[in-house]
């Protein structure tokens, strides 16, 4: 079965480097494409979702707001199951802030590259090894501010209230991004930050080799 992984916002295919599947999986990269200016959150899923080969059985696996990409795709195109990994399945799971930060659209006012520069320097008293730390900060410059700026604006627009069938949500007690207390996870890592994806793969690999077999009997 093709597991469709979906990386967070500013990332990309580097922060799975640690991930492994069991056999019988193979992992397919859904990369990011070029944003429609002003184009709905749900629009755009739709569009990523035409690399998924859906008449065969596919599940999705969603980092943060690929979490919420993977929860629109999840929605008409019926995965056998989805994985949300440090992300949400509806806006009522955004922290308050989220709100303010739409109110008074400090996202529109803020240069991409104050946000980029803020997320390398948090990186420095983050959880991963040196290594890690490194492929990250790298991560972040390489991403495009145009898509920064739609993916922020369309976030903060969204609207989903709907959980899609057979869904998994695994989240870390300690995520700063999209606090634990505002979702409703399946699956807890104690002490995980928003990046545990990379400090904290042998414990997820383990969680969606779990996952991965359960669902395949289903």
């Amino acid at each position: 079965m093709k597991v469709y992984f979906i990386s967070g916002l500013a990332a990309d295919r580097r922060v799975f480097k640690h991930i492994k599947l069991p056999a019988g999986f193979e992992t397919v990269h859904l990369d990011w494409i070029s944003p429609v200016k002003g184009e709905p959150l749900e629009y755009y899923a739709e569009r990523l979702a035409e690399k998924i080969e859906t008449k065969e059985k596919f599940a999705l696996v969603g980092l943060s707001m690929g979490g919420m990409i993977a929860s629109e795709i999840a929605k008409k195109h019926k995965p056998a199951f989805t994985i949300l990994i440090s992300s949400v399945s509806t806006f009522k799971q955004f922290p308050s802030r989220f709100k303010i930060l739409y109110i008074t659209r400090l996202h529109k006012i803020l240069p991409v590259s104050f946000l980029k520069s803020t997320s390398i320097v948090k990186r420095l008293f983050s959880s991963e090894d040196a290594q890690d730390k490194k492929v990250l900060r790298q991560v972040i410059k390489d991403s495009d501010a145009k898509f920064i700026r739609w993916a922020l604006n369309a976030i903060f627009k969204w609207k989903n209230e709907d959980i899609p069938d057979q869904l998994w949500h695994i989240h870390g007690t300690h995520d700063s991004v999209l606090p634990i207390r505002n979702t409703k996870p399946t699956h807890i890592i104690q002490k995980g930050g928003h990046l545990m994806v990379m400090s904290r793969a042998k414990e997820l690999n383990h969680i969606l080799e779990k996952l991965l077999l359960e669902g395949i009997e289903k």
